[in-house]
């Protein structure tokens, strides 16, 4: 697999998590760790069917236990962390924290054997950045010190989440069938939270059950499958700076669906995250060079 496919790859799984948003409004009132167990359970089935057709894949799932340790800590940490985040701090701001990692990917991968970060990677991820503070500062964004556990707790997730994605190239050889068993242990542990934390509220009519499906098969089941090949196989740098489109993606989504309504903050951030990305890649698209092969 080339890595300019590989990217593209990738960026499907930042498609997918723009969709994040509108199947969860769909979804209703369910406590998050028992969306979570639902979601990574039919993301993890889906994985398990694709292993079903070819039954020496399921060999992929034997592997070393740093190997799980990194799958499980990055899937279920990183959404652990962030929920804790928003009972502890205003959605908003949480949020905004916790959208660092993009930035972190870019400067972590500089870490990475056959890389080399470049002032330019991190101008651009800058640049998306500022994109989705621009779509933030319309959600009554006010920092206060009682909130800082909660900042806290969304930076540990910016961390574990770039720190899982960059890791994932270190094993590059590791197939993406794996990603199934990660789905389905982080189902189990988010299960186990739920039923020790929250009290179990059950999705009303077809529209909620849909919407957690959509969710399973999609930005908590293929984008991760998805995710795994961009960030082994592809310009990792470039996946994190495109990052930055997932919030305007799923903004964009709810105007669509009607349950937000379409402002001059989503325009200039639509623009600043387009101008990263191209920021970032510019080393490429005027210089000829194919980014670094996984190693």
């Amino acid at each position: 697999m080339s890595p300019a496919f590989a990217t593209l790859i990738g960026l499907a799984a930042i498609a997918l998590w723009g969709l994040l948003a509108l199947f969860t409004a769909a979804s209703g009132a369910i406590p998050p760790f028992q969306m979570n167990a639902m979601c990574f359970l039919v993301g993890g089935l889906v994985g398990c069917v694709a292993l079903a057709r070819k039954p020496k894949a399921v060999r992929a799932l034997v592997q070393p236990w740093p190997v799980w340790a990194l799958g499980v800590g990055g899937l279920f940490g990183y959404h652990a962390l962030y929920f804790g985040a928003l009972r502890l701090a205003p959605p908003a701001e949480a949020s905004l924290v916790a959208y660092l990692w993009p930035l972190l990917i870019v400067v972590f991968s500089g870490l990475l054997p056959g890389e080399r970060l470049r002032a330019i990677h991190v101008a651009g991820a800058l640049v998306g950045l500022c994109g989705v503070v621009v779509l933030s500062t319309g959600q009554g964004l006010a920092a206060r010190p009682e909130h800082l556990p909660g900042y806290l707790l969304a930076l540990a997730a910016a961390l574990f989440w770039a720190g899982y994605s960059v890791l994932s190239r270190r094993v590059a050889d590791v197939p993406t069938q794996v990603v199934a068993g990660f789905c389905l242990a982080t189902a189990a542990l988010s299960l186990a939270v739920h039923l020790a934390f929250e009290t179990t509220v059950w999705p009303t009519g077809a529209t909620q059950w849909l919407a957690i499906l959509a969710l399973g098969l999609g930005p908590v089941g293929a984008a991760f499958y998805a995710w795994d090949v961009g960030v082994k196989r592809g310009d990792i740098r470039l996946l994190g700076v495109a990052s930055y489109a997932a919030p305007v993606i799923s903004t964009l989504a709810l105007v669509v669906a009607g349950f937000a309504d379409p402002t001059p903050a989503l325009a200039l951030a639509c623009a600043l995250i387009v101008a990263g990305a191209l920021v970032a890649s510019s080393d490429k698209l005027f210089s000829g060079r194919r980014p670094n092969p996984s190693p």
